[in-house]
């Protein structure tokens, strides 16, 4: 497995659809639909992904009418129907998204398998529960999974498991807090994941409800290019849930990352090339070099009479010679007079033989009638 064969979770998008619409296809077609809607609008590339549970194996028979444990109620009040569940697949492909799940147990995985979703899901919880990981390797399809509170020889063994089974892996930072405090995102933990696992792109899983900008710009800093949230509406008599998103923080979440995307757009491993108006605003800043004195054609340069000779001022008119260039062993190849400009015209050697070199020197900093035009009009007001 390689870095290639893992670019399908470059820069995506998981939309968890929260509690699992709580069960009813109605608010699930409504969220798909709105949710649908802000991807669109971004330009993202995006997977709205369901929770696939099945009550009969997943909650032991002593434990099925149980009301006392949270959980087990709330996987019973989400529970719909594998016709329903293919009801909302079928939406999700119709606005454009990418089909995702996680499944809990293996008769969740068997559905995976019949619906054939795009994507697959690993829950924290789950990291170490070796017959669904399994069961989630037979399905030989792109899987992200979110680290949580795994130990490094957890992660490091289900990175081997589908570098081995050479299945595409994505690794989420992670922290299972609902919802996480802005001082446990710990952010750093992404570029620990990067350089441990330089082959699978690193993501966040974020649960923090303070803002949807912060996290964006830092992890994307960090080197997250994979990231979820739990996404809800709110509308009808289901609360949401703090640690869940809604279309307009969604929305600007999107516009943080294209915002990350938009400062950090340079190489990470070679200098960055330098814009012409980053090139043309330096130039301005740059001295030239003016003639102290007349002096007359054949003059030999040199470091040590440089000094006596001529001396450096701004502007950098076009086509003077700069604090910047190096002319020792050079000839002065016509007379100039004194505080004139030092051209690339007055000069052998190399900067004016290359023509590219003389080209670049022509071209920078400012004509020399704008700069007296403007003397004269500041002259006029005084």
């Amino acid at each position: 497995m390689n870095i290639k064969e893992n670019q399908i979770f470059n820069n995506l998008f998981v939309l968890e659809i929260a509690n699992n619409h709580w069960g009813s296809l109605d608010r699930g077609i409504k969220i798909i639909n709105t949710y649908g809607r802000v991807v669109k609008e971004n330009g993202v590339r995006a997977a709205i992904k369901l929770q696939f549970r099945d009550p009969k194996t997943f909650i032991h028979t002593d434990y099925q009418d149980s009301e006392d444990i949270r959980y087990i109620k709330k996987t019973k009040q989400t529970y719909m129907s594998e016709k329903n569940l293919k009801k909302l697949i079928n939406q999700i492909k119709r606005v454009g998204a990418l089909t995702m799940s996680t499944p809990f147990d293996e008769k969740s995985v068997q559905t995976i398998k019949d619906f054939d979703l795009d994507l697959v899901k690993i829950a924290s919880s789950d990291i170490t529960d070796w017959p669904l990981i399994e069961k989630i390797g037979g399905l030989k399809k792109p899987t992200i999974v979110s680290t949580g509170g795994a130990q490094e020889v957890d992660l490091d063994n289900i990175v081997n498991f589908f570098f081995n089974r050479k299945i595409p892996l994505a690794l989420n930072h992670c922290i299972s807090l609902y919802p996480t405090e802005d001082s446990e995102l710990a952010l750093n933990q992404i570029k620990y994941l990067k350089d441990r696992y330089p082959e699978n792109i690193i993501g966040f899983s974020s649960h923090e409800y303070n803002d949807w900008s912060s996290s964006m710009l830092l992890s994307y800093a960090m080197g997250a290019r994979t990231w979820e949230r739990h996404v809800d509406i709110d509308e009808g008599d289901f609360e949401v849930s703090n640690y869940c998103s809604l279309p307009e923080q969604i929305d600007y979440w999107f516009k943080s990352y294209y915002k990350a995307k938009e400062m950090l757009e340079a190489p990470e491993y070679s200098r960055r090339s330098i814009s012409k108006r980053e090139k043309e605003y330096l130039d301005s800043l740059t001295r030239g070099i003016y003639a102290k004195k007349n002096i007359k054609k054949g003059y030999k340069f040199s470091q040590k009479s440089f000094e006596n000779d001529f001396y450096l001022s701004i502007p950098l008119n076009k086509g003077q010679i700069s604090c910047n260039e190096i002319i020792n062993d050079v000839t002065l190849t016509s007379d100039i007079k004194k505080d004139d400009i030092l051209s690339i015209n007055h000069i052998d050697g190399p900067y004016n033989e290359n023509k590219k070199l003389k080209s670049r020197i022509e071209k920078r900093g400012y004509e020399k009638s704008r700069v007296i035009n403007l003397e004269t009009s500041i002259n006029k007001i005084s």
